[in-house]
């Protein structure tokens, strides 16, 4: 049952992968091991059921495999459930992976009127924008230069820079701010903290358990594809940190 409040509503989600053990690569090969492809199903998400209020900041935390990526990336539409049903609310921003939606080939200030085109926003919009997005990302010395020239840490500010000027209802993010420097990696998350006391709802899944603590209330265990625990930040990580070492 949903009401004014919920954004996102997960119900009974099934996520089902085909994982191929010996798969055949080239035509040659598909006819000389003709019975190469083997392949196994795996559940990566099992029964998931969850509500996500306006407002919240909420963690996703688990060890790699449990299935935390693929449930944000249902939550996006990149991929579907097999089962089950994602319910979504206002207009939603993600940062899932490093640089995704840009053009290595054009330059850093050309590739942020593309990728905040895919979020939605007009030319007019980014124009009246631009000068805040670049500030933030602090490469105003690079902007102009190719994509393909930027580090790793340069694209991540580029690219959080971005997704938080759309003027979101809901922010998305993927590990994104474990990469760059401890100063942008602060920057990050006092924006962020600024973004949830602005009302905005929040998805966050990390490893970071500290910076879970600092901007989350609340926190989801997933273990094997299951939710395992769902409640207070700091119960639900003391579980979790005292369950795995």
């Amino acid at each position: 049952m949903q009401d004014d409040e919920d954004r996102i509503v997960v119900e009974h989600v099934y996520k089902t992968f085909n994982v191929y053990l010996d798969k055949a690569n080239s035509i040659k090969e598909k006819v000389l091991f003709w019975n190469r492809n083997k392949k196994e199903k795996r559940e990566v998400l099992k029964d998931i059921n969850l509500t996500i209020k306006n407002g919240e900041a909420v963690a996703l935390i688990g060890v790699n495999g449990s299935g935390k990526s693929t449930l944000l990336k249902l939550m996006t539409k990149i991929i579907y459930p097999n089962k089950g049903k994602i319910t979504t609310v206002g207009k939603l921003t993600s940062l899932l992976e490093l640089g995704a939606g840009f053009h290595p080939d054009f330059s850093g200030r050309e590739n942020i009127y593309f990728n905040a085109s895919i979020f939605g926003l007009t030319k007019k919009e980014i124009d009246n924008r631009i000068d805040k997005i670049i500030e933030f990302s602090e490469l105003e010395q690079y902007i102009d230069n190719p994509i393909r020239t930027y580090s790793s840490g340069m694209y991540m500010r580029l690219a959080f820079s971005v997704a938080i000027n759309v003027d979101a209802d809901i922010l998305l993010v993927d590990e994104i701010l474990s990469v760059g420097d401890q100063h942008f990696q602060e920057k990050c998350l006092n924006k962020m903290k600024e973004l949830k006391n602005e009302g905005k709802t929040m998805v966050f899944v990390t490893h970071g358990l500290g910076s879970a603590k600092e901007l989350c209330d609340r926190a989801i265990w997933l273990n094997n594809g299951k939710i395992e625990m769902d409640g207070n930040t700091s119960d639900v990580i003391d579980a979790y940190v005292k369950r795995t070492t």
